[in-house]
């Protein structure tokens, strides 16, 4: 009779185990179980918090040697490289502005409009950038994205809502990765800094996303480049028309959207970007022409 008893006891705690081993409060209690098993645990204490899923820790990284910009000039070739979105469009065209007249320096647009760092379901930047320069090799790539990031990214399944400690780790990881994709093939990188926006929910989001970018760029002792300042009137607050540079009178400096810029805005942002380029390869030479 006891052993009968002593089955059916057996049988039935091997039972409840298996119902708690199947539940996620229950693998909780299996962890820490109360003093019904004999334990020390506080069975009037709440459930043990379940620590949510890890993202890869972005650390420093140390700066891989680069053969200096000045060193490829003077063997009479330099290859610019311009990367990045619809604004990086534009900084392409001002920046081949301010360098067609140095000997040897060319400047290729590999920016496509639409892209971005979240969305590498749409398009993915890491392996486009590694074919991009495999098929046409570069010196230094100057970086601009970030006006269609303000979206969560997918990481093994588990979307980031934008601006959450998951996503700022996440995008700061893919940046990190691009930027020693191009470092390891020799390509110095430069990032350039997005500009103020008009309205004041998306500039919020832009200097996010520049805060992430600038943090990162510190830490991988990269050239960061920031626009916001100048694309500023003198109280730091959005202006479509500045003073332009050299003459001092006021430009048309934005596109109607409030996020793009017109020519004359485009050389602006432009400006600080050849000035660093061309110290960087000891290049002289005066600034393009304000635009017409």
């Amino acid at each position: 009779m006891r052993a009968g008893i002593n089955a059916v006891t057996a049988a039935l705690v091997v039972g409840v185990l298996i119902g708690l081993a199947l539940t996620p409060d229950g693998r909780v209690w299996l962890r820490r179980p109360t003093l019904m098993l004999g334990g020390d645990a506080n069975a009037s204490a709440g459930p043990e918090p379940i620590a949510p899923a890890a993202l890869p820790v972005v650390t420093a990284a140390a700066a891989p040697v680069l053969t200096p910009l000045a060193e490829r000039a003077a063997r009479g070739q330099l290859r610019i490289g311009v990367f990045g979105d619809s604004m990086a469009d534009g900084l392409w065209t001002g920046l081949y502005r301010e360098m067609r007249d140095q000997p040897g320096v060319t400047v290729t647009k590999f920016s496509e409009v639409s892209t971005g760092l979240s969305r590498y379901d749409y398009v993915d930047i890491q392996a486009k950038t590694a074919r991009q320069i495999a098929e046409q090799p570069i010196d230094a790539a100057v970086i601009l994205f970030g006006t269609n990031d303000a979206q969560g990214i997918s990481i093994d399944g588990e979307v980031h809502d934008f601006g959450t400690d998951g996503w700022k780790a996440a995008y700061a990881r893919r940046v990190d990765d691009l930027v020693a994709m191009l470092r390891g093939q020799n390509v110095a990188v430069y990032w350039v800094g997005l500009p103020a926006m008009k309205r004041a929910s998306f500039d919020a989001k832009m200097m996010l996303i520049n805060e992430v970018v600038s943090a990162r760029m510190a830490t991988l002792q990269v050239p960061y480049i920031e626009t916001e300042s100048i694309t500023q009137n003198a109280e730091g607050e959005y202006d479509a028309y500045l003073p332009e540079t050299g003459t001092g009178r006021r430009r048309l400096m934005r596109a109607n959207d409030g996020i793009h810029m017109s020519m004359a805005g485009y050389l602006r942002i432009t400006e600080p970007v050849a000035a660093r380029l061309k110290r960087d390869a000891g290049l002289p030479g005066p600034a393009a022409e304000p635009a017409a």
